[in-house]
């Protein structure tokens, strides 16, 4: 590959991206994040766990993979309340990230038997997992669960295990699937599994913000739910909720949790506080759902999400667009290919619960035109 060629295409394209070096300036509204709750910013709840977990008690590093590390019970105690928050007897597994889980989920249910049909804008994740794993897939058009059953009614009965593959809300438009047509699908397609990412809806969304899957009453069909603890769960890592049997399958077969060092114990102690913050946190959700029925009044199309995308076409428009709410006090990056496809490159604008109306009213929009 020639380097310098390619980072001169990408820069003439406007797509040429860096690491920021510095914090974001004091007093800037970030709407580029992910803390949709408001809990990464709650002294409170930080001040609450340090006085529960003085320094004596605080392991910051595993030093071995999950298999081998020798202390087990932080995560053995999140992995047990996630999975009595979901109910129905199933089991949560630990992964070190959004990335890792769907990269080694979906990697490990992959061989040539099996047929994977995926939305098609679905995680990069889940693609480079499909990848890895071998296995065909197809990619149905986003959200048209008819051209989805059309794939399957093609080609489900040629392999012997089908995966459906979907997220609850899409990260780059901030769109819902519909999961009880989701699930209708899978009950009536045999040998087929659901996989569901909620990564953009645990926390936020849903009874106790258990997400979409909780809300529309479709947990049982669910075969493998996938959730962050990164994003309103304002800590690091990410989760399964599977069977028994599907997470004693994971345990020896999904390679990103057998090859990793594990997370710090610490990050697990944080993130049970975070998620039992997150289930009592209904006032939270109802702001988060008030900001985004006021972003959408001023961003129209589409029904009210806590992500939502201004579509400006143009990599240069969109940093251009960037740099202007920027100086207004706003700081809202803008999203380019191969993150989107060509021509839909965008602000993504992601709320959180500890804004306020006033700073949604008082944001400048610039037209995209």
């Amino acid at each position: 590959m020639n380097i310098d060629r390619t980072l001169t295409d990408i820069a003439s394209a406007g797509n040429l991206r860096s690491i920021p070096e510095a914090d974001s300036p004091a007093g800037i509204v970030d709407l580029s994040g992910n803390d949709y709750l408001g809990l990464a910013d709650d002294i409170a709840l930080r001040e609450r766990f340090l006085a529960d977990h003085p320094a004596s008690s605080l392991l910051m590093t595993a030093s071995a993979s999950r298999l081998l590390a020798g202390r087990q019970s932080s995560f053995a105690a999140l992995e047990r309340l996630l999975a009595e928050s979901y109910g129905g007897g199933r089991r949560a597994l630990l992964f070190n990230s959004g990335y890792h889980a769907n990269v080694g989920l979906v990697s490990a249910l992959s061989d040539r038997s099996t047929l994977i049909v995926a939305d098609r804008l679905v995680h990069a994740s889940i693609i480079d997992g499909i990848r890895l794993g071998g296995a065909d897939f197809e990619r149905f058009r986003h959200a048209d669960y008819d051209h989805l059953e059309r794939i399957l009614q093609s080609k489900a009965s040629r392999y012997s295990d089908i995966l459906i593959i979907a997220e609850s809300v899409y990260s780059m438009d901030g769109d819902r699937a519909d999961l009880a047509r989701l699930a209708d699908i899978r009950r009536r397609t045999p040998r087929a599994r659901l996989y569901i990412d909620e990564a953009h809806a645990v926390g936020a969304l849903g009874p106790s913000g258990l997400g979409l899957a909780a809300e529309a009453g479709v947990l049982p069909d669910v075969d493998i739910l996938v959730g962050t603890l990164g994003k309103a769960l304002a800590s690091a890592g990410a989760y399964a909720i599977v069977g028994p049997q599907m997470r004693s399958f994971m345990v020896n077969r999904a390679r990103p949790l057998i090859f990793s060092t594990a997370l710090p114990p610490a990050v697990a102690d944080w993130s049970a506080l975070t998620w039992r913050a997150s289930l009592e946190a209904d006032d939270r959700r109802a702001r988060l759902a008030a900001l985004a029925r006021e972003l959408a009044a001023r961003i129209p199309g589409g029904e009210p999400s806590h992500i939502r995308p201004l579509i400006t076409g143009d990599a240069r428009r969109a940093v251009e667009l960037s740099e202007r709410l920027l100086e207004a006090g706003y700081k809202v990056l803008p999203i380019r290919t191969p993150t989107v496809p060509p021509g839909t490159e965008r602000l993504r604008f992601s709320l959180s619960a500890s804004l306020t109306i006033d700073c949604i009213r008082r944001m400048p929009l610039c037209s995209t035109d």
